[in-house]
C-alpha cells in the first residue's frame, strides 16, 4: 500500500491551499484517514483526521480554518486549507489505517510529505 501526497507550496498568509492524499495497493478497505504535521523544530501533531463514514476530528489550531474531506471510492483524503497563518508552515504527511486482508489485518501507512510553506 502507497500513499502519495500532493498539493503543497508557498502561499501568503491569508490564502489557502488543497492537499490530496491517494491510496493505491492491496486495500480492501480504509477506516480513518488523516494528516498531521511537522513544524521546523516541533513535535509531529495531529491537524485533522476523518472516519470512513465522514465524521471529522479537527486539531483546535486549525478548527474553523481547514476542512478535511475524503472520497471512499477513490481511497483519497483531501485537507482544504484556508486563511493559512506562517504558524501553518510545516511537512505535511496524510496517514490512513487499511484493512490489508479479508480476514481483518489492518496496517497503518504514511504518505511522504508535502511541505507548505506560509509567507507573512
Amino acid at each position: 500500500v502507497q500513499l502519495q501526497a500532493s498539493g503543497g507550496g508557498l502561499v501568503q498568509a491569508g490564502g489557502s491551499l488543497r492537499l490530496s492524499c491517494a491510496a493505491s495497493g492491496s486495500i480492501v478497505s480504509i477506516n480513518d484517514m488523516g494528516w498531521y504535521r511537522q513544524a521546523p523544530g516541533k513535535e509531529h501533531e495531529l491537524a485533522a483526521t476523518i472516519s470512513r463514514g465522514h465524521r471529522a476530528n479537527y486539531a483546535h489550531s486549525v478548527k474553523g480554518r481547514f476542512t478535511i474531506s475524503r472520497d471512499n471510492a477513490k481511497n483519497t483524503v483531501y485537507l482544504q486549507m484556508n486563511s493559512l497563518k506562517p504558524d501553518d508552515t510545516a511537512v505535511y504527511y496524510c496517514n490512513a489505517e487499511v484493512q490489508i486482508s479479508y480476514w481483518g489485518t489492518r496496517r497503518d501507512y504514511w504518505g511522504q510529505g508535502t511541505l507548505v510553506t506560509v509567507s507573512s
